[in-house]
């Protein structure tokens, strides 16, 4: 009898995930039963891909913010703790090759239309809201290095103005692309 009322359940999660993924016109897909995968869409980073996967007694979602830090580790993964601090129904995480991700679970009985885009929100505001600063913080030599190439050539730095702190310090004078 407890298998029944799973499997219902679980159909009900899936029917509320598919809706809200409609109603919030995402683009998704569903490449086996119980697993999701959805593209946020960024003003910073591109998209976000969040994997959720609807399990016996829970709800898991999973997205990669970035990949391993180039530089300064410590500082990074300190600031992702104390980020954690601020975040609803996820966390920062990384995996075994140090590659950063987003996390969390809710219970399938907290699933509701409402919950599940308050969560899908969470998600995207963290990893689009923080990506430039996770950029700055691990990544501060590769973006002078990109800037010093493509000034160096001539190219537009256009992409690179959200880092200006970074590659003005010292390029007073020279065009910003």
């Amino acid at each position: 009898m407890a298998e029944a009322a799973d499997v219902r359940r679980i159909a009900e999660i899936a029917e509320i995930m598919v809706d809200t993924f409609k109603d919030a016109e995402l683009e998704w897909e569903s490449p086996e039963a119980g697993s999701y995968v959805v593209k946020l869409p960024g003003t910073r980073k591109l998209f976000t891909t969040l994997s959720l996967r609807i399990g016996r007694h829970s709800l898991s979602l999973n997205a990669f913010v970035i990949r391993h830090p180039d530089e300064n580790e410590a500082g990074v993964h300190r600031w992702l703790l104390e980020r954690n601090l601020k975040l609803y129904g996820v966390g920062y995480a990384i995996d075994a090759l140090g590659d950063i991700y987003l996390a969390g679970k809710l219970p399938l009985t907290a699933v509701t239309p409402e919950e599940l885009d308050r969560l899908l929100g969470s998600v995207l505001e963290a990893a689009d809201g923080d990506f430039n600063t996770l950029l700055e913080l691990g990544f501060a030599t590769a973006i002078r290095r990109e800037y010093e190439w493509r000034v160096s050539r001539g190219e537009s730095t256009r992409n690179l103005d959200a880092f200006k702190n970074l590659t003005q310090n010292g390029q007073k004078g020279r065009p910003a692309g």
